[in-house]
């Protein structure tokens, strides 16, 4: 019984021990914890990265605003220069007061041009990320230099161009708008996009027109020439392909995890 006993003692020591011993190693566990910095380390890790976030949504940020700026300038000066061509043609009237300016076109047209050309402009590459089919095909200023004269010479051959009737005129165009396309482009959300372009504003054009805010020489669709969706179509896809260029080589916007 003495050995018994005393086992028995020793056995209760040694639990009521090793109890006592469990908070001291889990003080000792959260001291080396504490003394190695992983929490630290981890919050220093986040912090290192928010600035490069706010450095790269900035960066994004300014590309955006010069490509916008760009688009409108361009989109302003070939409203005038076209217009002013028309105008001379007689191909679209405008009342006496504004033929006397400067440029013979109306205020509001080089702003809602430039307007138009920045929107279609960051529209193209905003389609293409967004259906994962970046456009590549003949991606340099060269091509899109002879993209806007090809423009330009649609738009001078619907001004100067005689044909029997305004069928054969917008058949005409409408095949070298096709060809621009193709010859330029030749993707889905180009070909897409033009046409939903010449819809929109043919139907915005259709509705200044019947206001008497302007109107159109010899008209045959509708308030207009059938020959105007073809111009606005090309005129989307020449736009579009600037767009396209100048966000060449930009990031993409960041996303925040």
């Amino acid at each position: 019984m003495p050995r018994l006993e005393s086992c028995t003692w020793s056995c209760s020591c040694a639990a009521r021990g090793r109890h006592k011993t469990q908070p001291g190693d889990a003080a000792t566990k959260v001291g080396e914890m504490l003394s190695s910095g992983g929490p630290s380390q981890v919050s220093a890790g986040h912090g290192a990265r928010s600035p490069g976030g706010a450095g790269s949504t900035l960066n994004w940020s300014r590309h955006l605003v010069q490509r916008s700026v760009v688009l409108f300038v361009v989109g302003a000066f070939m409203a005038l220069v076209l217009n002013l061509l028309q105008v001379q043609r007689n191909v679209t009237l405008f009342p006496e007061e504004v033929i006397a300016t400067l440029f013979s076109s109306a205020w509001w047209v080089p702003p809602c041009c430039g307007t138009a050309a920045a929107v279609v402009g960051l529209l193209y590459p905003c389609i293409d990320s967004h259906l994962g089919e970046p456009h590549k095909f003949k991606r340099e200023w060269a091509s899109v230099m002879r993209c806007i004269a090809v423009f330009v010479g649609i738009n001078h051959a619907s001004a100067k161009l005689d044909f029997a009737n305004n069928v054969q005129l917008s058949l005409t165009l409408a095949a070298l708008s096709l060809g621009l396309w193709w010859t330029f482009d030749r993707s889905r959300s180009g070909l897409g996009l033009g046409i939903t372009i010449a819809f929109v504003a043919t139907l915005i054009t259709q509705f200044l027109v019947y206001n008497g805010v302007y109107q159109y020489t010899s008209p045959d669709f509708l308030y207009i020439r059938s020959w105007l969706p073809c111009i606005f179509f090309s005129g989307g896809v020449t736009v579009g392909n600037i767009g396209r260029q100048l966000a060449m080589g930009i990031p993409e916007k960041p996303h925040n995890d």
